[in-house]
């Protein structure tokens, strides 16, 4: 048993790419003398290269007689994959150069949902336009999420809502995008006849929200508008993301208020509306950052970054 455990347990042997080229160079030529030459090497140690080849896999390549030599069938099977790897190899040199520059390798990119409706599909587009060697990893996510996820290592970048000038701490942030928040409104309502809405028609409406630790600058924001008018909101639903608090609004449970970019998400059976310029009381605006740890841009982030503004 304690051999099994200690022989299942050994690692497969490293073979250098010297031995898988002269393979190929064999198996497409099926000739040691002609593969030698093309190798600019002596046939005599060739031939024991590719026994040294055999011998580490366990296996025959070839089968030789006196005037043939045929790859058999795990030769056979073997080549092409052998092929893919020298071609993989030569290309790292040129792939490492591309990293470094930022024009190759993985960006892993976290959004909140108002992104997804118009910025984030059009930066998107055009990055991989521009830099098709860049994998791009999209991870939709709240802003704590993405938070927790920036903390660890797990994304390299974050789009974050938060109200203006409550971009999180302890992060790199550039704003690339400031909203107007406006009102949804269920249609069958009678708030939904009337634009521009003011404060007052609304204070005493039921609220669908976001929770607090989903958003709180922003959340705050919006309840310090209501105490300040002498009102507590009416919550009626929480709800984490914005389609969904559309959908409720639709459902006919509330109000909602939300990032002017939201009226792209067309529900049926909601409006939107804004509130008339000077009712006293002025509307919160929200912030869209883009957020990573500092001092920690890849270069491929800071492509990104200085693509996403244009």
């Amino acid at each position: 048993m304690k051999k099994e455990m200690l022989a299942g347990s050994r690692k497969p042997p490293l073979i250098e790419l010297r031995l898988w080229r002269q393979f190929v160079a064999v198996a497409e030529e099926l000739h040691f003398s002609r593969a030698a030459l093309r190798l600019h090497m002596t046939q005599p140690p060739l031939t024991q290269a590719i026994a040294q080849l055999e011998a580490t896999l366990g296996l025959r390549l070839f089968d030789r007689t006196q005037r043939r030599v045929h790859l058999t069938a795990a030769g056979a099977a073997l080549l092409p994959e052998a092929r893919d790897l020298l071609l993989r190899a030569a290309a790292l040199p040129t792939f490492a150069r591309a990293s470094a520059d930022g024009e190759a390798g993985r960006l892993r990119l976290a959004f909140v949902s108002t992104v997804g409706f118009d910025l984030l599909p059009r930066w998107v587009r055009a990055f991989r336009e521009h830099h098709p060697q860049v994998q791009l990893e999209l991870i939709e996510a709240t802003g704590d999420v993405q938070l927790q996820a920036l903390a660890r290592g797990e994304i390299d970048a974050g789009f974050v809502l938060h109200s203006p000038g409550f971009a999180p701490l302890g992060l790199t942030c550039q704003c690339i995008a400031r909203d107007a928040l406006v009102v949804a409104v269920p249609e069958q309502s009678p708030l939904a006849r009337k634009n521009p809405l003011t404060l007052q028609d609304l204070l005493d409406q039921p609220l669908v929200i976001f929770p607090r630790h989903i958003l709180p600058s922003l959340h705050d924001a919006i309840f310090a508008m209501y105490h300040a008018a002498g009102q507590v909101p009416r919550l009626a639903q929480e709800a984490i993301q914005m389609q969904t608090i559309v959908n409720l609004v639709s459902a006919g449970l509330g109000i909602a208020w939300v990032p002017d970019s939201v009226r792209q998400f067309q529900r049926p059976g909601v409006v939107y509306r804004e509130l008339q310029a000077g009712h006293g009381q002025p509307v919160p605006g929200c912030e869209t950052s883009l957020a990573w740890p500092a001092g920690a841009a890849s270069p491929a982030l800071l492509r990104f970054i200085a693509f996403a503004p244009d």
